[in-house]
């Protein structure tokens, strides 16, 4: 499937200018942040050769992929939020974090968002009856593309940008913790990844919350 900008222009000519591409990355890892891209797009009929979802891409195609997505859309940010923050709130409420943070960055007011999948986590839930803590944010209109990342060209390059900046953090970390081979891994869970977790246990950037295979 090739990326067109046909769901962005459905929002164009329903009179939203500004639409932007959503995408995550690092949902599924056992360690590091989750990123999320956003790429802000106003009306146009072209995007950078060779863009598609980036887990379709080698490491060295999305990489030549961040000069062309330089100049592609209006705005561009990733947003992360660590492994702390994750065991503190939970992944939906971390990827809807890491959201915000890039929206915020951009400075640029978005009229609309297409989000990658079916559910959609980036519109903060309702508030609890028995609760004091509603988030106080409003996220723009959401409309959901399944496959969204190869079908919109706006997702995809949000999902590129995402990849790249969180796979150059997670070589970073393994400078820190090479045992665990994020370099290679970048923190999901790979067979190499498992085993020094069951033999060191976790680090600081392990998502303690979640199911690890501890050390015995």
């Amino acid at each position: 499937m090739s990326v067109s900008l046909t769901h962005e222009a459905e929002l164009w000519d329903a009179g939203l200018p500004v639409v932007a591409g959503i995408d995550e990355v690092g949902r599924g890892a056992l360690a590091g942040p989750v990123s999320v891209g956003v790429v802000a797009v106003t009306r146009c009929d072209s995007w950078p050769e060779g863009l598609t979802d980036s887990k379709l891409l080698s490491a060295a195609r999305r990489e030549a992929l961040i000069a062309p997505l330089a100049e592609f859309g209006v705005a561009r940010a990733v947003g992360h939020a660590s492994s702390v923050e994750i065991d503190a709130i939970g992944i939906v409420a971390a990827l809807r974090l890491a959201a915000r943070r890039a929206l915020d960055a951009m400075d640029l007011e978005i009229d609309a968002v297409l989000l990658d999948g079916t559910h959609d986590w980036l519109t903060p839930p309702p508030a609890d009856l028995f609760s004091d803590d509603a988030e106080e944010w409003a996220a723009p209109p959401v409309t959901m593309v399944v496959k969204g990342d190869r079908a919109c060209a706006s997702i995809a390059a949000a999902s590129v940008l995402a990849k790249v900046e969180r796979d150059a953090l997670m070589a970073a970390a393994h400078a820190e913790h090479p045992v665990y081979a994020w370099d290679s891994n970048k923190g999901y869970g790979a067979a190499s990844h498992l085993d020094a977790l069951r033999e060191h246990g976790p680090s600081p950037l392990h998502r303690v919350s979640w199911k690890l295979p501890f050390r015995a």
